[in-house]
């Protein structure tokens, strides 16, 4: 069965623009187009599309605020396509599958409909069930982070992080040979992450444990974290259990 799809944009070229491109995937069908909020709402309830390509400035109606309306239940995988950065975080709080920017280019929506397939996919097959139960709870903490980079707002996979350093009343994010300043205190941030995947290891430092090669001691009851790049991280006495009781 084709991939049901509908496309919400208020203005008419960008749909055309995205209508044209998924053209070229075979294995989907537009179900319908919307130019507002509450015309998407209403395909939605009638044709029960499997996606939606959804922009995120609309008059009246945000996309958004249109997500918020749907039921869980009944409501389609989102693509966000819009002009802005500045909504990347707020869109992947709202469970997006993927962020476009206009004008959409050809492999960026090759990719989201790569990622639109995975999850299809897994939603037809009874032996998933598991895993996606693990997979919506982890939704609940943080799965991205916006920081700025050279003048832009850039999205970070938490999963992409290395380890998080206390900086003041920022904290710096390690992201394999790049730094990045988020401004939020560790307690804030330690109470957003994942505890099976994030695990503070003293005052100043959470640590991915996926990224974690070895622990050495050293004094006292302290220990040497080694990371799989060699970075060397101490670790107090105070957090030794934290992280006995993380999965290897």
């Amino acid at each position: 069965m084709p991939i049901t799809a509908l496309i919400v944009d208020d203005e008419p070229l960008a749909r055309k623009r995205i209508r044209r491109l998924l053209h070229a995937a075979t294995d989907l069908t537009i179900v319908g187009e919307a130019g507002g909020g509450e015309e998407a709402l209403r395909i939605v309830d009638e044709q029960a599309p499997q996606v939606m390509f959804l922009d995120v400035q609309m008059p009246r109606m945000d996309g958004f605020e249109v997500v918020r309306r749907i039921p869980q239940e009944s409501r389609p995988l989102i693509v966000f396509v819009t002009a802005y950065q500045q909504y990347a975080l707020e869109a992947f709080r709202a469970a997006a599958v993927q962020y476009l920017l206009k004008p959409v280019e050809r492999e960026s929506l090759r990719l989201a409909l790569m990622r639109v397939r995975e999850l299809l996919a897994a939603r037809s097959n009874p032996s998933l069930t598991a895993f996606l139960e693990r997979v919506q709870q982890r939704t609940a903490f943080m799965q991205h982070v916006a920081v700025k980079s050279k003048q832009e707002v850039r999205v970070v996979p938490v999963d992409e992080i290395d380890w998080f350093e206390s900086a003041g009343n920022y904290v710096r994010l390690h992201v394999g040979s790049e730094r990045f300043l988020l401004r939020q205190t560790m307690q804030r941030l330690e109470e957003k992450l994942d505890p099976t995947q994030f695990v503070r290891i003293h005052r100043t430092t959470i640590v991915n444990v996926h990224r974690i090669r070895d622990t050495r001691p050293v004094s006292h009851g302290d220990h040497i974290v080694v990371l799989h790049d060699g970075t060397q991280l101490q670790m107090s006495r105070a957090y030794r259990e934290r992280l006995d009781g993380s999965p290897p």
